[in-house]
Order: structure tokens, then sequence, then C-alpha cells
């Protein structure tokens, strides 16, 4: 099997579909993505993929009829397969179909990347290729609007950075407080709290102190005088007032500088 080949993530829910995209991008992997078993078998008269990542209940054609139509006349699947689904029940099922994993949904993004690294392991027999440049620096972006974060990830990703995503500013005080990241980007105006003091608590904890802290808002004229006033506040490493994914990338690339690394 190629280990170069993408990993295909079949899923119907678009935000889950796009959390893992990003996340397994960051590390590395190519990705392809499809949002029911029918779409997904369209995929693969393209690619082969080197993983895929099933949920089980999606409209159009299920999970369990995708993989039916993937094995072979042994009823092996003719790639390895690694299971989502809100079910934790159907675990006894999964176990009697020649599956490679099992993942109960919700789970944690760091579990998942240890069963795909386990995983594509035990397929090709060799360890996972790490890039050249060494160790990525990671950005943990914590933005509540799916389609912002899914262009900010596309930059960052892009831009040679592990990108560690949160919904909300509770979510990602536990992500920041669990990941160390170089770096946090806060939405100033988040659902549950606002940026600002996403990074006040973060700042008081000793373990989580040392990151760095980016706030950002969207650039407009009205809100950027009362904005920047925020972006002052004492723990803010830099204040952005963005218009587009790039300008947060160009701070992050000018804050590390100003800092020397």
């Amino acid at each position: 099997m190629n280990s170069n080949a993408p990993i295909l993530v079949v899923d119907d829910e678009a935000d889950l579909r796009q959390m893992i995209k990003m996340t397994l991008a960051s590390k590395g992997h190519a990705v392809e993505t499809a949002d029911n078993g029918l779409d997904a078998l369209s995929r693969l008269d393209q690619i082969k993929p080197s993983l895929i990542i099933l949920d089980m209940n999606m409209p159009k054609m299920g999970g369990v009829e995708f993989y039916q139509r993937i094995c072979d006349s042994e009823g092996r699947p003719r790639h390895p397969v690694l299971v989502l689904t809100a079910r934790a029940n159907m675990e006894q099922l999964f176990k009697t179909f020649n599956i490679d994993g099992f993942m109960a949904k919700p789970f944690e993004v760091d579990e998942l990347l240890k069963e795909v690294d386990a995983i594509m392991r035990k397929s090709t027999d060799v360890p996972l290729k790490k890039k050249s440049s060494g160790l990525l620096r990671k950005v943990c972006i914590i933005e509540n609007d799916p389609s912002m974060m899914s262009q900010f990830g596309a930059a960052f990703v892009g831009g040679g950075y592990s990108v560690i995503p949160a919904p909300n500013g509770m979510e990602g005080i536990e992500r920041v407080y669990a990941e160390l990241p170089d770096v946090a980007l806060v939405k100033l105006k988040l659902d549950d709290i606002s940026g600002d003091m996403v990074i006040l608590k973060l700042k008081q904890m000793t373990k989580t102190h040392p990151v760095r802290y980016v706030l950002y808002t969207q650039k407009s004229p009205e809100k950027t005088l009362i904005a920047s006033r925020i972006g002052s506040k004492e723990g803010i490493d830099k204040f952005v007032d963005i218009s587009t994914p790039r300008d947060l990338l160009e701070a992050v690339t000018e804050l590390f500088s100003e800092q020397g690394k």
C-alpha cells in the first residue's frame, strides 16, 4: 500500500469532516472527503486511499452498505477502514467486520491521530514520514465561525503550521492547556466568552503562561478603536484587525520574527 496515498474521510457532518481534514493535513497527510457512501464510491474511481475514515449514519448510502461494497469476495475490505459512529453500542457489531479501528463519537482529536498513526504503521510496517523541515509550529485557532475556521486552517496548514481548532472560548482554553501550542489565535467576539477574557484566563495559569497570544477581529471602522483598546490589554502579544486569513498568517510570522524565533 502506498503510505503517501490520501486518507478518505466519509462523513455527512460538514464541520466534523472539515475538522478531521484540517487536523490530518496539519500532520502532513493528504486528505480527500466525501459526505456519503455513494459519493465515497465515486471517489474510489479516482483514488486508492491509504485509509478510509468511515461514518455509519449517512444519507443516500450509509457506512454499512458502503463497507460491504468495498469488500472482496471473502469479505475483506480493499482498503484499511477506521469506523466512526455516535452509537458506541455498535462496537460489538463491528468486531465481526474486518475493520482496522473503531471510535465512538464524540472523540478527542489526539485519540483520532493516535488511531490513524497506529493503523498506518500497521498497514505499511514502517514509521510514518516526518516533514523534512522538522517539527511544525503549532497554532490553536479559537474561532466560532466554521467557514472562517476552514479558511484560517487552510492558510496556516499551507504556511507550514500544525493547526489545533477550537469552536468556542471554553474549549479553546482546554485545547491550549492540553496541547501547549506556540501561539493561540483568539477571536475577540466568541459565543460563550470574549476573546480577551480567554487570554486573561490562560495567562493566569502557570502552564499556559508562556504561550503567545494573538487577539483578532474582522476589520470594521466603527469597531477598530474599541477593539484596539481591548487588544492593548496586558497578556495579549498582538492585536490584529484582519480582512483576510493571510493577514492573520502574516501577523503570526511577524510575531515570531519580532521575538527572535
